[in-house]
């Protein structure tokens, strides 16, 4: 008995010991991960303040430009830009360096060209919003906002490409301080321009399109003068091959990210459409707004899984891509737990940064309510669906979006908000039930997921390319 208890505390310690090391690991890339997307998205939150404080109607414009239309916009390109974090991380794991500056190259020719695609979507944003149910007063200002957020659409494509192709080689400091001084010059400028020069509310959109162009270049001037001697050798035309390939697993990944982003955001266009107030509308705006602010952090812990399953499996390592996988899961849940008790401690603080209007406020204090369960419940997916980049079979989870999403969650919101007549937080709370069911089928996925034979798969590859780029 007394060594079975020894080596039952051994065990125990070295459990412990094993997944103090795991988050340790984890954090080298969610820690820097978190707070470039926090200080990422905390430049539309400082914007959106502005533009709140103009007019009620500048902020329901400025909230749906970037609510949805951004959003749309970011949630493709930033889901696109994670098959860099398959190919890269898997090809760091196997120590195929050099094939990390192709692939990174490859996302910028792939990227640029679907967000060129997207751009009708904000050329002609007033119509497609006047169609979908917004007043013409709203879709037209909505629409000038829209069109001065192109420059800040496409620095979409290299600022998610090269954030993961410096994160799949745990280089992250870069990744933090480009975001750090881009966060600090858009809050000058902002003051300057807003409150000092007056430039109103395009003027509030440049000082957004700036800052984010201005972490891109920090990050492009550190790969190009030498930060990744290793994984960067220059241009090279062979980042033209194989478009295709990475096309497709890129699409399947900008798909199932981009049917994450989305979802609740599309509460926005259902409540201007169910009639709603400009009230409503604002508050469910500013809502959606913190749901977003606050995705950043599970977002850190999808980048996390997704590099660590990655290179673990690379490495042919079956066991640590699980354990890594579990680990980030706990993780996020402690987060989920902790951010949704805040918010139900502070309900009628959270729209005051926003808006003086105390109808709003009083709409968020309700709606804080639903706030909260939604941001426990979106600490899960992230992790399954970092799973999903690590292994590759974005495709499938995908398809669990489009089904536990538009085929369950939004037709039961809209069920129970317009035929029950519940309103838009009758919409909400049935897309709760969208969520709950995509949780549950990833999680099955994940469970019964042919880990040994990804592995295979995994190493295969990057020889067969690694002999191909050596041809």
């Amino acid at each position: 008995m007394v060594n079975g208890r020894i080596t039952n505390t051994d065990d125990l310690i070295g459990e412990e010991r094993k997944t103090w090391e795991e988050l340790k690991k984890i954090w080298k890339i969610a820690g820097p991960s978190i707070f470039c997307r926090f200080a990422m998205f905390s430049l539309t939150i400082i914007t959106q303040s502005l533009a709140g404080h103009l007019s009620d109607l500048d902020l329901a414009a400025f909230s749906i430009a970037t609510t949805f239309l951004i959003s749309i916009s970011f949630g493709f390109l930033i889901g696109m830009a994670t098959a860099l974090e398959t190919l890269c991380g898997q090809a760091y794991g196997a120590r195929q360096h050099h094939m990390l500056g192709l692939y990174v190259q490859r996302s910028c020719v792939v990227l640029s060209f679907c967000a060129i695609l997207l751009l009708p979507m904000f050329i002609f944003a007033a119509p497609l919003l006047k169609i979908l149910g917004q007043s013409a007063e709203v879709a037209e200002r909505t629409g000038l906002v829209a069109r001065w957020l192109i420059p800040m659409h496409l620095s979409f494509v290299f600022q998610f490409s090269f954030q993961r192709f410096l994160q799949s080689q745990l280089k992250m400091a870069i990744i933090a301080w480009s975001s750090a001084v881009a966060l600090g010059v858009h809050a000058i400028i902002s003051w300057l321009f807003v409150y000092k020069l007056g430039v109103g509310i395009i003027g509030t959109a440049l000082t957004l399109d700036f800052s984010w162009w201005l972490s891109v270049f920090i990050m492009y001037g550190y790969v190009l003068y030498g930060g990744c001697p290793k994984t960067w050798s220059g241009f090279s035309w062979l980042a033209f091959t194989d478009l295709w390939d990475f096309f497709k697993l890129a699409l399947a990944s900008g798909v199932m990210v981009l049917l994450e982003n989305v979802y609740y955001r599309l509460l926005v266009i259902a409540s201007g459409d169910a009639g709603s107030s400009h009230v409503a509308v604002d508050a469910l705006s500013i809502c959606v707004t913190l749901f977003g602010w606050e995705s950043m952090v599970p977002l850190g812990i999808l980048a996390a899984t997704g590099v660590r399953v990655a290179i673990e499996l690379g490495a042919g390592n079956v066991s640590g891509a699980k354990f890594a996988a579990k680990v980030c899961m706990l993780t996020s849940l402690i987060i989920g737990l902790i951010f949704s008790s805040l918010v139900l401690a502070i309900p009628d603080k959270l729209a005051m940064i926003f808006t003086p209007n105390s109808s709003v406020i009083s709409v968020v204090c309700k709606l804080a309510y639903l706030l909260a369960p939604t941001i426990f419940l979106n600490s899960i997916p992230p992790v399954l669906l970092g799973i999903a980049v690590g292994s590759g079979w974005q495709a499938l989870a995908a398809y669990i979006n489009i089904g536990s999403y538009y085929l369950v969650g939004f037709p039961l919101g809209i069920f129970i908000g317009r035929v029950l007549n519940f309103g838009y937080m009758g919409i909400w709370a049935g897309m709760l039930g969208g969520s709950v069911i995509q949780i549950l089928l990833l999680a099955i996925v994940a469970v019964k997921y042919g880990w040994e034979k990804e592995v295979q798969k995994a190493r295969g590859k990057h020889t067969f390319m690694d002999k191909a780029v050596d041809d």
